[in-house]
């Protein structure tokens, strides 16, 4: 079996932008449904919601600004040091909350993992130097103390600094939405979004800043940044007339996947096959936020996932017109724009596809290893079966552990139980929370090296599109000749 081969140098900064980019977004994405509930109980209970009530409208400001920022830093200290760090970190940021009087959503991420970091150093200084009987107490106490000091720390140090950042983030945001420039987003969020920071753009800094706006005016444009279904439909549509081969044949399927189901990574391989087409994706994003702009629109918390259907039961009564103008109009700017570029470079791509074969499908080995791949994606559909060593546990891996990596958990358990393996498990987790379990881990080409990092002693396979990758019928061959 082959060793795996290190990540281009190229590819370093990328990797470890995405991964700062995970760390960020990982915070957020475990806590989503607390978000939209806090949406829905805004929708029907504030004096301008569905269904107005002055006592359980009470629920609205505690939950802004003590349950989400909590249950962020929370997570963010157990991603550093388990539940020891989220406990710490829970307490250091309630001095940061105390302190302040806006929603502490910035100030949760950074107290939480700071706090839990600091716990796990100092845990350090006396590892193994307890003597035996007193470690609970130490643990406790240290714990209780540090929580203490940081606490303090939050309120008078933390709370005044991350006041001033996250204004002056919000000024910059009112700003650009004032003078009309809030569509230049769209020149960093769209490009963002194809390399796999989707999350991080979104979840990492919109949905703070959002939720932050929200809580003043009952709505944020924030929350249509990223979110916007409407490029990628549109894109996906000109696939669906314009393209050729097998990105043509699958676009429709995946329209509906990224439409309704809002998993948005489904297109980004359309986009890196022709990375021109970046351009249908601002204007198409601009576009959308040139109408929101125009119609006053927002949504009144997060749509997550970014679907059709998320959007417009986040949609407040007074901005329905606006978001699904935009939503149709960005799709329509989208689909124009890559229309022109696909039916440009028809005759080339058609060529190519006769010449080469698709390029769709083309060889994952060979991407990976040209993105920062694995060398044993070759070397694992290309060995014996008597040398190979035997998957029991498949895990896909992407971002944030819930989009794209289910969906291709999905295909790929339904392929195994067409075969009559029922002996495989297939998950789906974030990079992030790989761990030894796993004997194969699958993951977008554009995410391999950092799967490698996370997880070295499984085998890894790359692959360009979650939803029809060939390689998802040899592995299926792979594993029941194993059997056999």
């Amino acid at each position: 079996m082959t060793t795996t081969s290190a990540p281009p140098a190229r590819s370093g900064a990328r990797v470890r932008v995405q991964r700062f980019g995970t760390f960020l977004s990982g915070m957020i994405m475990p806590n989503i449904a607390a978000f939209i509930a806090w949406g829905f109980i805004t929708a029907f209970f504030i004096p301008t919601g569905w269904t107005p009530n002055e006592q359980l409208v009470q629920l609205v400001d505690p939950m802004i600004f003590y349950l989400l920022p909590l249950l962020i830093a929370n997570t963010g200290g157990r991603m550093v040091y388990g539940v020891r760090g989220g406990v710490v970190a829970t307490i250091g940021t309630m001095g940061v909350i105390v302190g302040t009087e806006i929603p502490m959503f910035i100030g949760a991420m950074i107290m939480g993992p700071l706090a839990a970091w600091l716990m796990k150093q100092i845990d350090k200084l006396w590892a193994g130097k307890i003597r035996a009987g007193f470690e609970m107490l130490v643990d406790n106490f240290s714990a209780g103390i540090l929580g203490f000091l940081l606490a303090l720390g939050g309120f008078f140090g933390m709370a005044p600094v991350v006041t001033l950042f996250s204004n002056a983030l919000g000024a910059g945001a009112r700003f650009l939405t004032e003078t009309g420039l809030l569509p230049l987003a769209s020149l960093v969020i769209e490009p963002g979004k194809v390399l796999f920071l989707n999350n991080a753009i979104n979840q990492g800094v919109l949905t703070p800043l959002g939720i932050q706006e929200a809580a003043e005016t009952g709505k944020s444009i924030l929350f249509l940044l990223e979110a916007n279904p409407g490029p990628g439909l549109g894109l996906l549509l000109a696939f669906s007339f314009f393209g050729v081969g097998i990105a043509r044949a699958s676009a429709p399927g995946a329209i509906i996947i990224q439409f309704l189901g809002g998993i948005h990574e489904i297109y980004f391989p359309y986009v890196l096959m022709k990375p021109i087409l970046i351009v249908a994706m601002i204007a198409g994003g601009a576009t959308g936020i040139t109408t929101n702009l125009i119609f006053d629109s927002g949504l009144r918390a997060p749509a997550s996932p970014g679907s059709i259907v998320a959007v417009a039961i986040q949609t407040p009564a007074g901005s329905f017109i606006g978001v699904i103008l935009s939503v149709i109009l960005s799709a329509t700017v989208s689909f124009l724009v890559a229309s022109l570029i696909l039916r440009a470079s028809r005759k080339k791509d058609l060529a190519a596809l006769e010449s080469t074969g698709d390029r769709f499908g083309a060889s994952v080995a060979q991407n990976a290893e040209n993105k920062g791949g694995d060398s044993k994606v070759a070397s694992l559909l290309g060995t014996d079966t008597a040398t190979a060593v035997r998957i029991d546990t498949i895990v896909f891996a992407c971002d944030a552990g819930m989009g794209s990596s289910a969906m291709g958990a999905t295909i790929l358990r339904k392929k195994f139980a067409d075969a009559g393996l029922t002996d495989v498990t297939v998950t789906n987790v974030s990079i992030a929370n790989l761990d030894e379990t796993a004997d194969l881990v699958i993951t977008h080409q554009d995410l391999t090296a950092r799967a490698t990092e996370a997880a070295p002693q499984a085998q890894h396979i790359s692959v360009e599109n979650f939803m029809s990758s060939p390689k998802y019928d040899e592995v299926v061959s792979l594993v029941t000749n194993q059997r056999a």
